[in-house]
């Protein structure tokens, strides 16, 4: 049995709606994830927060006083704690939340438009297993991460056929797949920020719902040395540039010629309990690219991934898996090395190298 299946996370809801922390501290109740102590703002939280000392915290956006982002910032640099950001299912909520991620934040939990407190509850048991994630991330390596994150400065482009990462640039026809889920958005972009150019392209599967995987597209796109811009149906990808997997639908490889790659949009759920999910990218990858591929999973909770990057393994192309050490939740990397689908293990620093040198 996994841990998280049993995982009784002590937990602090801080939202500035009584009726928002009421609801959320009742589907933790109810899921047997105990609430130990509610705030109304960021000022409050901190002192609840060193009195209760919980595993978890939920942790509004947009509060008087002081807001979810400041509130992150110092529970980190004063008692550190596994935080889920709740934010708003819009692109100005995609780009707070993504502060938050680098301010310390594990991860987020979209509240829906409309009628919240029926979303909320639908989504109920979702937001319970991504608390019980939370909690047992690695706290350590998600601030290094974020602090990674902070002093990373926009990617330059070759000079003298060399990057500034020491890498060559790619000269074979490639395609990189790299799928990820909690603590991905940042050890992504050290990753794309890290590769060389080339002509090789790369299709990032990141689990995150629609509003945020264009504002993700962008942030990819300023840190790397790729031409990046979100997943649409009929997207067509050469050398030298790279998509994001929309969120809310699925991506699949539809055809392939000449080095350019056709995206295509699925929106089914297909009875996944994600989508984007990195099996359906890479399964598809796996049948259509007859050029050499190289796979990469990356930090995430869950088994999304393995199934797909067995398949990149079983097509010929070479595959890579994070290291627990330098995970934030070592799920996904872990279920694909126990599928014995992976050729090499490494830490988050040497993901851009193996992939360089990992040549099918």
């Amino acid at each position: 049995m996994e841990v998280n299946s049993v995982r009784k996370p002590r937990t602090v809801v801080v939202d500035d709606s009584r009726f928002m922390r009421g609801l959320i501290t009742d589907l933790l109740d109810d899921a047997g994830v105990p609430v130990v102590g509610e705030a109304a703002d960021g000022a409050e939280a901190l002192d609840v927060i060193k009195e209760a000392n919980p595993d978890a915290v939920t942790m509004d956006l947009e509060m008087p006083n002081m807001d979810g982002i400041e509130a992150v910032e110092r529970i980190m640099d004063e008692q550190p704690t596994p935080v889920l950001m709740l934010s708003a299912h819009t692109e100005d909520g995609a780009e707070v939340t993504f502060e938050a991620l680098e301010k310390g934040a594990v991860d987020f939990f979209t509240k829906p438009g409309g009628e919240v407190s029926m979303g909320v509850s639908q989504h109920g048991e979702q937001l319970v297993s991504t608390i019980r994630s939370v909690a047992d991330a690695d706290l350590a390596q998600a601030s290094r991460q974020a602090e990674a994150d902070q002093q990373r400065q926009p990617a330059s482009p070759t000079t003298g056929g060399v990057t500034e990462t020491g890498l060559k640039p790619f000269d074979d026809q490639r395609t990189i797949l790299i799928g990820s889920s909690t603590g991905g958005p940042d050890a992504v972009e050290q990753v794309m920020s890290e590769l060389p150019a080339g002509d090789c392209r790369v299709i990032i599967t990141q689990h995150m719902p629609e509003a945020f995987t264009a504002r993700f597209a962008d942030r990819l796109d300023e840190s790397s040395r790729y031409d990046v811009k979100e997943a649409t149906d009929g997207t067509r990808i050469g050398a030298g540039e790279a998509v994001v997997a929309r969120g809310g639908s699925h991506t699949e490889i539809t055809g392939y010629s000449n080095g350019r790659i056709r995206i295509g949009l699925i929106e089914e759920d297909l009875g996944l309990s994600v989508h984007p999910a990195v099996d359906v990218t890479m399964q598809s990858a796996a049948e259509m690219i007859t050029d050499p591929m190289t796979g990469v999973i990356l930090t995430g909770m869950g088994s999304d991934g393995a199934d797909g990057i067995c398949a990149i393994q079983e097509a010929g192309g070479r595959t890579v898996a994070q290291d627990e050490a330098s995970c934030v939740i070592y799920g996904m990397p872990k279920r694909a090395v126990e599928a014995g689908c992976i050729d090499e293990v490494c830490g988050l620093n040497e993901i851009a190298t193996t992939i360089r040198e990992l040549v099918p």
